[in-house]
């Protein structure tokens, strides 16, 4: 098994794989000989089956796939040993590559177009000079996010009398436009209605007011237009109501309202772990970091696409644009059409000169991302994930359980490992570049989002 690699120009390159008959050849008996050994053929007991019929019948197809395996494994050995940094996939070259014989060569020799990824010049100094935001905490912020925590962690109580963001819960009947109750028509027992999204607003005047007990007529295809949701109010399939009218006569049987929570000890231990806050000064003092840690992160995010920009334009370097393209089209084939290729090709190239910049950084600045780091953040994540749905302590066993799980997925893990790189990078522009600290309230550092 020889490959030998020929440069086309600096990012484009041919490897020639020639594969011999030794290199395949017990591999191929072996694989023969379990054939022979297994054949179940009319007129032959089994195992008793002529080498000669089982190499007729099944040498090619065994020879096609044997090849191919050896191949790929071969060009994957060769690129990680000769460490060749591609882009894409090798790719089958059209204009050298001869039809293989399979019936009659031993012999054969596949050529393979490679794209070889640029190594950018890039430097952090203090010459690159770069806007730093930070968010100002005022006391109207710090009172929006202790409501939104009251918000979260309130409970639904019930309430004798209808408002705009109550929830019903009513038996409903089906009605003809008269009012008059239609013999087998539909009849559902305990609905919930949400009146905040009631879309006439007649209708939802209606209901304002209104206690348990009461009885409306409505027509509920005016009040909820969507199928989906009548569908759930009606307990139904979709299909069944799918352009039919639907007039019910509707009781209400009871109504809930979700309540803030007082902020007082109850809300800190529930949002915090039971002791960890002692009164509202603490409250909004543990809030505002946590302010500042949301818009930390933000402005980190907003310090490194400032410097993305910064970097391309001053490391700019050409890529192998022919073979990019052959690739994504050969390797999404029958997902992309040329038009869309031509139309997002400027993009996808973009995000790759982001990619290979950031790969260098990495590389010319050592950095390192260890497992324990990983971890650590996929327990944060958890904590996050938690939070938002009002646990603030799950404990640390099942932190770590959790954390474990997720880190069983290869997705998150990858997506983890680039979040760490990325917080390592954004520490080194931090480092070696020129920051200039700005402050800024929250909507006008939301502006700043919004024209990215």
């Amino acid at each position: 098994m020889n490959i030998t690699k020929e440069m086309k120009g600096d990012l484009n390159a041919i490897l020639k794989v020639e594969v011999k008959k030794d290199d395949y050849k017990q591999q191929l008996d072996d694989k023969l000989k379990e054939y022979k050994k297994n054949a179940r053929i009319d007129g032959f007991r089994p195992g008793m089956v002529p080498m000669g019929m089982i190499r007729r019948m099944y040498r090619k197809p065994l020879l096609l796939e044997e090849i191919n395996k050896l191949v790929s494994e071969s060009l994957t050995k060769y690129i990680r040993e000769q460490e060749l940094n591609i882009l894409g996939e090798p790719l089958p070259n059209k204009e050298m590559q001869e039809t293989p014989d399979f019936d009659n060569q031993e012999d054969f020799e596949f050529v393979f177009d490679i794209a070889i990824a640029p190594e950018p010049d890039v430097d952090i100094t203090k010459s690159d000079k770069l806007p730093y935001y930070e968010i100002d905490v005022d006391d109207e912020m710090l009172d929006k996010y202790a409501e939104s925590y009251a918000g979260r962690f309130g409970e639904s109580v019930e309430v004798q009398e209808v408002e705009e963001n109550d929830i019903i819960r009513a038996d409903l009947t089906q009605v003809n436009e008269g009012g008059d109750l239609i013999e087998d028509g539909i009849t559902v027992q305990d609905s919930t209605l949400s009146i905040s999204v009631i879309k006439d607003e007649e209708i939802k005047k209606a209901f304002l007011g209104s206690k348990p007990g009461d009885i409306f007529t409505i027509d509920l295809r005016k009040a909820y237009p969507n199928d989906t949701e009548l569908s759930k109010i009606l307990k139904t399939e979709k299909e069944i109501i799918e352009n039919k009218p639907l007039h019910f006569q509707i009781t209400i049987e009871s109504i809930s309202r979700w309540e803030k929570a007082e902020i007082n000890q109850e809300l800190f231990d529930k949002a915090f772990g039971e002791g960890e806050v002692k009164s509202e000064e603490e409250f909004r003092e543990r809030i505002a970091k946590e302010i500042s840690f949301h818009y930390r992160r933000q402005s980190d995010y907003k310090l490194l696409m400032d410097m993305r920009d910064k970097l391309m334009k001053k490391s700019e370097f050409d890529l192998p644009e022919d073979f990019l393209k052959r690739w994504l089209l050969e390797s999404n084939e029958k997902k992309i059409t040329e038009e869309q290729l031509e139309k997002e090709f400027p993009e996808f190239l973009k995000g790759l000169r982001w990619q290979l910049i950031q790969d260098r950084i990495i590389n010319k600045f050592e950095l390192k991302v260890e497992k324990e780091e990983v971890e650590e953040l996929a327990k944060n994540h958890i904590k996050m994930q938690f939070r938002q749905y009002g646990m603030g302590d799950i404990g640390e066993e099942h932190l770590e359980n959790y954390a474990s799980e997720l880190l069983k997925k290869e997705d998150e893990r990858r997506n983890l490992y680039e979040q760490k790189y990325q917080e390592k990078i954004i520490e080194l522009v931090k480092e070696k570049a020129s920051l200039n600290t700005k402050k800024l309230k929250e909507e006008e550092f939301a502006k700043m989002f919004k024209n990215e």
